[in-house]
């Protein structure tokens, strides 16, 4: 009885009236309805009625409609305005029993096209502790039924933005204590006072129950198993429990507030080039954790195609095997051999060589030198062997859940795409931040979060070969001249020697590009990705040198 919705025979014998009282207007609306989902006269509407798009009247007085019910306590009727009557019915019953929410002022705010926002007062009421005020918004949107009539359009985030389909909200003993992760100078760092990690919070707690602390009352969202997936609100405080960690609190802090003045969608990870300890990982936005993204990295991917460019072996053209110097034309609409032509923002140079086609992020110049590699994966062979990424084969465990890159190799357009980081070619920033620090430590390192490695279940070492030290040295130079002399020029100011770095941008959906960098100072990487931030000189650039002056 410790934990979840346990009320006791009275609440739980008031939780199924209401429910069939809700599921009991949901059938009479039904039959007179035919199925067609909440808000209708019961006729039957012209194909040009359903999609004639919902005029703002409607929107604000559907909306208005749902939200006074709601906040009556009138669920049935609340439902009715949705176009799921019996999910709605369900979802807002289950709000009221297990969450322990006894009281719900929902109030529109102003309307954005079909949707509309609106602030949430609720009381949470649970077992004889004093009610606490729990306060956020959410948003619905207004569309046509089946009758042609507006209506909510039901969603599991109606009710609270972070609920999705198959978890609930409950109020109860948690399933583990809360989280404070220790740092690697022993600071003790909270989810309030670091938000950009709260995921990571969230997903550690999760795996490391043994931790020790004791589970406080919370009102949560829960996933089928139950398992607590976000803390919502802390009714009573348990003891938290501790984990040592690799990350460095004032490092945090710097990439905390660097994604936060990125006014936009972005995320930063920085590790330690010597080890891969994971030093500070953040995200702004909410939804998605954007440090950990799986998105192409267009041009910072030239790392790791330089690397294999200057692996290959001596051919006619290149006698001495491609380096630096190595002569490779900056033409804008070149294509290979019966490929698609490929544009360049950097302008043409019939000169240019491969560090300036590196430093100055000209596309053509790496496609042009794709015709040398004899594979069609051989990119991913050598992005696999030096630099340890393997996707699903060999996965990093960093100690927290992190999805990782894939460079799939293929043929044609494919191959030349994943020469400039686009194509299939998949990267999250701590992928982007190990590529880095690879290049200036001249070997991979596996990251981790933890302290000690030997709590990560399923860890095993990614195998994997220092670079050939021409191409460590050469890795170095060219990014450190594109930093000097190249699209990198004045974006790191203050930041410790050596350093270099990369930038990128890389075309998503329609719009701007999402922008990328990556770089190094002295032992710390960093990389950054802004979503449709453009240029990655420009929008991650910034967020990149805030981390890496922090750790200077």
């Amino acid at each position: 009885m410790a934990r979840g919705v346990k009320f006791g025979i009275v609440g739980t014998v008031l939780a199924v009236m209401v429910g069939v009282a809700g599921y009991g207007a949901y059938n009479i609306y039904d039959s007179l309805d035919g199925g067609s989902g909440g808000g209708g006269s019961g006729t039957t509407a012209s194909t040009a009625d359903v999609n004639k798009p919902v005029e703002a009247d409607d929107i604000t007085d559907t909306a208005k409609a749902f939200l006074a019910a709601w906040s009556s306590g009138d669920i049935g009727k609340a439902a009715l305005q949705t176009d799921s009557v019996q999910t709605a019915t369900s979802a807002m019953t289950s709000l009221r029993t297990d969450g322990a929410v006894s009281k719900v002022v929902a109030t529109p705010l102003p309307i954005s096209g079909t949707t509309v926002p609106f602030s949430v007062q609720a009381t949470i009421s649970y077992q004889g502790l004093p009610p606490k005020e729990w306060d956020y918004t959410s948003s619905l949107t207004v569309d046509r039924n089946l009758s042609g009539q507006p209506v909510v359009k039901w969603l599991p985030g109606v009710l609270e933005p972070d609920l999705k389909n198959g978890q609930k909200i409950v109020t109860g003993q948690a399933t583990s204590p809360q989280l404070d992760l220790v740092d690697r100078h022993g600071t003790v760092m909270t989810a309030d006072k670091y938000p950009g990690l709260t995921d990571v919070f969230a997903d550690l707690r999760k795996r490391y129950p043994g931790a020790g602390g004791t589970p406080g009352i919370e009102t949560y969202v829960a996933d089928a198993a139950d398992d607590t997936v976000k803390t919502l609100m802390v009714l009573k405080p348990g003891k938290n429990a501790q984990l040592k960690t690799t990350l460095d609190a004032k490092i945090q802090a710097a990439a905390e507030k660097a994604v936060r003045s990125a006014g936009a969608d972005a995320g930063v990870t920085a590790v330690d080039t010597d080890n891969g300890d994971i030093l500070a990982m953040a995200s702004s936005g909410t939804g998605e954790n954007y440090a950990l993204s799986l998105k192409a990295p267009g041009s910072t991917f030239k790392i790791v195609t330089a690397a294999a460019l200057m692996m290959l072996p001596p051919s006619k053209d290149y006698p001495n095997g491609i380096r630096p110097s190595s002569v490779s034309q900056c033409v804008s609409g070149y294509a290979a051999v019966g490929g698609r032509p490929y544009k360049n923002v950097t302008p043409d140079n019939t000169k240019a060589t491969l560090a300036w086609d590196f430093a100055k992020s000209c596309n053509t110049g790496f496609i042009r030198l794709s015709q040398y590699m004899d594979q069609p994966d051989a990119v991913a062979k050598v992005a696999r062997k030096y630099f340890g990424l393997d996707g699903s084969d060999n996965p990093w465990y960093v100690g927290t859940g992190t999805p990782d890159g894939s460079v799939p190799g293929g043929t044609g357009d494919e191959f030349t795409s994943e020469m400039i980081g686009q194509g299939q070619v998949l990267m999250n920033t701590l992928n982007m931040a190990s590529v880095a620090a690879t290049a200036r430590s001249g070997r991979f390192h596996q990251p981790s979060i933890l302290d000690d490695t030997h709590l990560i279940d399923n860890r095993t070492t990614i195998p994997t070969t220092p670079l050939p030290s021409a191409v460590h040295l050469n890795l170095m130079a060219m990014m450190h001249q594109t930093v000097t002399n190249g699209t990198a020029t004045g974006v790191l100011t203050g930041v410790a020697s050596p350093y270099g770095a990369k930038t990128g941008s890389a075309e998503e959906n329609e719009g701007q590009p999402n922008g990328w960098f990556t770089a190094y100072a002295d032992h710390v990487a960093a990389a950054g990705m802004v979503v449709s931030g453009g240029h990655g000189n420009a929008s991650a650039g910034p967020i990149v040198d805030q981390v890496l002056r922090a750790a200077s």
